[in-house]
């Protein structure tokens, strides 16, 4: 653990919380409708689940048995605007086949330690590091800290990278720094994706950021820019 990092870890959550205030994450009416998200978000825009959320309900088949009953075909209809809907369609399938071994009992489910939940959602068909945290952290409760796109950009830039360029090796930089708190990681996580979105995009809007004297790219194109010096 670095003091360091801890302080950097918490300036950041604290300045982005003051810019873009409580996000209120995970946008679900309940934890399968999470699950459900979490998949479908997988290379696509939350605009385009939200309709793929929507026609789910509208065919009363936002449920584990209500999927499993839906043909393939009829399912990758309903989420085709998500994108990769055929896939996604299988991804959603093996999940709710999953669901449907454990009784669809996600109260029972959420009992599991986060550990072993972790592993058996990693052993479903299409589910990854990412979708198998985002589960865990907004469907169960578990202070896992999900590592996107979003997360990986504005930590390099920052310039607290960590040594190795994996997906466990960001999350560690988080799990080891801040106290192990679910609603901090929901809280952090969402920030990160409004900042991603909104400031520090693939070409950043540097000179109007919140964390711009704190960060090493930042300050490299202020500099360049406008001739900025931090205090």
């Amino acid at each position: 653990m670095s003091s360091a990092e801890q302080k950097i870890l918490k300036e950041i959550y604290r300045r982005l919380l003051t810019a873009y205030g409580p996000q209120h994450w995970w946008p679900a009416d309940e934890p399968f409708e999470v699950m459900v998200g979490a998949v479908l978000t997988q290379s696509t825009a939350w605009a385009n689940v939200e309709k793929a959320i929507n026609n789910l309900k509208a065919a009363d088949s936002m449920a584990p048995d209500a999927l499993r009953r839906l043909s393939l075909e009829d399912l990758a209809a309903l989420v085709r605007p998500s994108g990769y809907y055929t896939i996604k369609a299988h991804k959603l399938k093996a999940l709710v086949e999953w669901l449907g071994l454990q009784d669809d009992d996600l109260a029972k489910l959420s009992a599991d330690g986060a550990d072993r939940l972790r592993r058996e959602l990693l052993a479903i068909y299409g589910i990854g590091d990412e979708t198998a945290d985002s589960i865990l952290l907004y469907a169960f409760g578990k202070p896992a800290f999900v590592i996107d796109a979003y997360t990986r950009r504005i930590i390099d830039r920052i310039g607290i990278s960590p040594s190795g360029k994996r997906y466990s090796d960001y999350q560690r930089l988080f799990m080891d720094n801040l106290r192990k708190d679910v609603a901090i990681f929901n809280e952090y996580h969402a920030l990160f994706v409004e900042h991603g979105k909104c400031t520090c995009r693939k070409v950043p809007l540097c000179l109007g950021c919140c964390l711009l004297d704190i960060c090493e790219c930042g300050l490299a194109v202020a500099r360049s820019e406008s001739g900025f010096q931090p205090n």
